[in-house]
């Protein structure tokens, strides 16, 4: 067995960039129950970035904005619009992450760095991955403060939520041009030591108008998935090459946030003004035939839209939003697993319907 040379402790966090990181906060905190817990901007003497740390379970969202428009921040959002530029991965050693990813061919972006401050030492170095998205290592062995050097604690009435229920990332979902989801597979497989979970290709994933192939990467542990999509080729533009053309390239296009109640969590999201896709009634009829008996009550799935799937490990729950900003890319799944361990196959024909509905709407879904 081949030892973990880049072992992960866990996803530390996403960060986003975006226009305006005051107004994202509100809104991932009154729609997505997130606490402000930290901050970074003039009033912390940090000139030319304001952050704000959004945190809810073991999720981590970090909100980031330009102060200036020749930022590299504001030229991204200028470029992809708001969406996630950074995945974190804790690690016990950001300098050896940085060499052994590097000396196995990745792009080098941030240089191992050190920042210190009264609460420790806090290292941190970043390679590219798809698009013009980073994976940045972060060190925290040697450093106790709130989250990281420049950000004070924040405790602000109108941006504190008592949450919906959100509890974990459960995966990263990103999207590469049609061609190039092998070679991001053997990247991570040969800088990161990832292997491949599962893969899906596009008889598993398609319409009668598009289709996609996906395959699943995690890492030694089984912490850390990281599904790769890519499109297929179908008589109309797919979901994936919508998402490409007005991300102008790769990137992240969701992220699968866990729950223990994903009745309770959605019921409080859609009172908030949290739009999720549509599922007709139809795929209600006959559920229990198809996956089996659940604890759930179905009428309560089917009022709330919530799919589910079964795998030989036992079921999920799934159901995704719309695109959380006016591109149609970046969205978010909420997910309660029961024993199941697969992404919820047996509604990619139903989910993928769901989208090109929206697409229709959007006018994208043309010939191609």
């Amino acid at each position: 067995m081949m030892s973990d040379f880049c072992p992960i402790k866990r996803i530390d966090h996403l960060e986003f960039y975006v226009g305006n990181a005051k107004q994202a906060a509100l809104f991932y905190a009154k729609c997505f129950g997130f606490t402000n817990t930290a901050y970074r901007g003039l009033e912390t003497s940090y000139r030319d970035i304001a952050s704000y740390v959004m945190q809810q379970g073991n999720i981590n969202f970090v909100l980031s904005t330009g102060l200036s428009p020749d930022h590299s921040i504001s030229q991204s959002v200028l470029k992809h619009g708001d969406g996630i530029a950074i995945i974190a991965l804790e690690v016990p050693d950001a300098i050896s992450a940085y060499k052994q990813t590097t000396d196995r061919g990745a792009i080098g972006i941030i240089a191992p760095t050190e920042q210190e401050d009264a609460y420790g030492k806090f290292r941190y170095s970043a390679i590219r991955g798809y698009g013009d998205t980073l994976i940045k290592f972060i060190d925290r062995s040697d450093y106790a403060g709130v989250f990281a050097p420049g950000f004070e604690a924040q405790n602000r009435a109108h941006l504190n939520s008592k949450g919906v229920g959100l509890n974990a990332i459960d995966h990263i979902v990103g999207n590469v041009e049609l061609g190039a989801m092998e070679r991001w597979v053997q990247f991570f497989a040969d800088t990161m030591g990832f292997n491949l979970l599962v893969h899906f290709d596009d008889k598993t994933i398609a319409t009668e108008y598009s289709a996609l192939m996906s395959k699943v990467m995690q890492d030694g542990a089984g912490k850390i998935k990281l599904p790769i999509n890519e499109p297929a080729s179908g008589k109309r533009k797919s979901q994936i090459e919508e998402y490409l053309e007005y991300n102008y390239g790769p990137g992240v296009q969701h992220v699968a946030l866990a729950t223990d109640n994903i009745i309770e969590t959605v019921t409080r999201m859609k009172a908030t003004g949290v739009d999720f896709l549509v599922t007709p009634p139809s795929y209600y009829e006959n559920l229990e035939e198809r996956v089996g008996k659940i604890d759930e009550p179905i009428d309560k799935l089917a009022e709330l839209g919530i799919l589910v799937d079964r795998d030989q490990d036992g079921y999920l729950l799934q159901i995704f939003t719309q695109p959380v900003q006016d591109r149609p890319t970046l969205f978010f799944e909420v997910i309660e697993r029961h024993g199941a361990r697969g992404f919820g196959e047996g509604n990619f024909k139903a989910l993928f319907e769901a989208i090109e509905r929206e697409q229709a709407r959007r006018g994208n879904l043309v010939s191609v």
